[in-house]
């Protein structure tokens, strides 16, 4: 079990990472820190563990999936995950920030720009009013996944094939009953398959497909 909890932290699970990316990575703590002390983005008692509960998080989606070039939308972003983390890994993705505070996607753009990313816009807007289509949608314990699905069900392009498009959902908990509620392909992935930290020994990643 990792005893990192650090930006080594990523580094260790994600090897193959850039020299920028990781510079990009390594500042993340910092500037969320700075930000924390006037606006509660991320929980107080939490950003102790924020590489592993926030930046690690986010990026089991792309321990499960590659984005590469592809247009996504994440929907409840507040501060910016799990967008910010995944728009680091995948620099050819486009990656749009969608959350009804504007304080919060402050923050986001923010931080975007200090690190240098230059594929994230964000936008404030409360998603079931949104109409652009998106490759994907990606969202975080924002609510039960049926309300989601139906805020945004109409922004995803469906295209057929597993890996093409859908909806990417970071959970934790039983929600077995939550998904007989959505008409679409369901998989689910455990993410202590991909991490070896108590954190994410309840913790999954759904993926919802045509």
């Amino acid at each position: 079990m990792s005893s990192q909890t650090g930006p080594e932290l990523i580094h260790s699970y994600f090897p193959e990472l850039s020299s920028v990316q990781k510079q990009q990575i390594d500042r993340l703590g910092e500037l969320y820190a700075t930000w924390n002390e006037q606006i509660n983005v991320i929980s107080r008692k939490d950003f102790e563990h924020f590489y592993e509960r926030h930046v690690l998080h986010s990026l089991a989606i792309a321990k499960y999936i590659d984005l590469k070039d592809k247009d996504v939308l994440d929907v409840g972003t507040g501060g910016g995950f799990p967008g910010i983390p995944l728009a680091i890994l995948f620099p050819d993705a486009k990656f749009t920030l969608m959350d009804s505070v504007g304080k919060k996607l402050k923050v986001a753009q923010d931080i975007a720009d200090q690190i240098g990313l230059n594929n994230v816009s964000c936008l404030q807007m409360r998603m079931e009013a949104h109409e652009k289509h998106y490759d994907f949608i990606t969202g975080r314990a924002i609510t039960e996944l049926p309300q989601v699905f139906i805020w945004t069900k109409h922004l995803v392009r469906w295209h057929k094939g597993k890996g093409e498009s859908g909806m990417l959902y970071l959970k934790g908990g039983d929600f077995n009953a939550e998904l007989k509620h959505i008409p679409r392909k369901i998989q689910i992935q455990e993410l202590s398959e991909y991490y070896d930290t108590e954190f994410f020994e309840t913790k999954k990643l759904v993926y919802v497909f045509q």
